[in-house]
C-alpha cells in the first residue's frame, strides 16, 4: 500500500485530503509543521509527498530542498498564492507537480495519480537500466552518481534526471517542451525557459568549455541532445 504523508498546517484540509486519499487505498501520515514534516520525511519511507508552500516552523520551500538533498520521492507543492514566480521556485527545488489552493478534490486526485504513475514508470526504467559509460563520463542510474573523469559531480534531481533522460538516448533531439514534460510534468507547461537554466547548471558542472560543450549538445531550431559522438 502506498504510504503517502502531508505537511499541511490546516487541519481541514489535512482531513479532506486523508479522507480522499484513504478511499484510493493509500496510507497518510501528517504533520502540522515544517520541521516536524522534515523530521517524518527523512525519516521515514513515503511513495508521495503532499507539501504546502506556507508552514510555520519551516516554509515548504527550505523543507522541499532539505529531502531534495536525501531522498528523490515525489513531492506535490500546494499553496494559496498563484504568481509565476511561485510556480517557477517550485521547478527550481524539484517539485514534481503544483497545485494552488484552492483546489478541487477531483483536480487533486488527478496530480496525485499522475505523479504516482510518472514515480512508477521512472522507477521501472531505473531498475532496467544499467551504469552509461560516455568518454570519461560514468552515469550510474542505480546509484544516482555520476562521475567525471573519476571526480564525482554532485547534481540537483531534475539535473540528473536531464542528463539520463538524453545519455540513455544519444542523437534524439528534444524540444524544450518534451524535456519539461518528461520531467517536471503537464503542470508545468508555459515555462520552459527553466529548462535552459536547468541544462546551463548542468552544462557548468560536466562540460570543460561551456562555449564549446561535448556532452549536451544544442539543436539549433528544436532543443537539445545528447552528443552521439561520445558513444563511440
Amino acid at each position: 500500500m502506498k504510504q503517502i504523508l502531508i505537511i499541511e498546517d490546516d487541519p481541514a484540509i489535512v482531513e479532506l485530503l486523508e479522507i480522499h486519499l484513504q478511499d484510493q487505498f493509500y496510507t497518510t501520515s501528517k504533520a502540522l509543521d515544517g520541521i516536524l514534516g522534515l523530521d517524518m520525511a527523512l525519516k521515514e519511507s513515503f511513495d508521495l509527498i503532499i507539501l504546502d508552500l506556507n508552514l510555520p516552523g519551516m516554509d515548504g520551500v527550505e523543507v522541499c530542498k532539505r529531502i531534495r538533498v536525501e531522498k528523490e520521492v515525489p513531492i506535490i507543492m500546494l499553496t494559496a498564492k498563484s504568481e509565476e514566480i511561485d510556480r517557477v521556485l517550485g521547478l527550481e527545488i524539484g517539485a514534481d507537480d503544483y497545485i494552488t489552493k484552492p483546489f478541487s478534490v477531483r483536480e487533486f486526485m488527478a496530480r496525485v495519480k499522475a505523479v504516482m504513475r510518472r514515480s512508477g514508470s521512472k522507477k521501472r526504467k531505473e531498475d532496467s537500466s544499467s551504469v552509461m559509460d560516455y568518454n570519461h563520463l560514468l552515469i550510474d542510474i542505480d546509484k544516482r552518481k555520476v562521475v567525471l573523469e573519476g571526480n564525482r559531480i554532485e547534481l540537483s534531481p531534475k539535473e540528473f534526471e536531464l542528463l539520463a533522460l538524453m545519455a540513455a538516448h544519444p542523437g534524439k533531439n528534444y524540444s524544450r517542451t518534451e524535456l519539461l514534460n518528461l520531467i517536471w510534468g503537464y503542470n508545468f507547461e508555459g515555462y520552459e525557459h527553466t529548462v535552459n537554466s536547468h541544462i546551463n547548471r548542468l552544462r557548468a558542472k560536466i562540460e570543460k568549455d561551456m562555449s564549446h560543450p561535448q556532452y549536451i549538445l544544442t539543436s539549433w531550431g528544436v532543443g537539445y541532445k545528447f552528443n552521439e559522438d561520445m558513444t563511440a
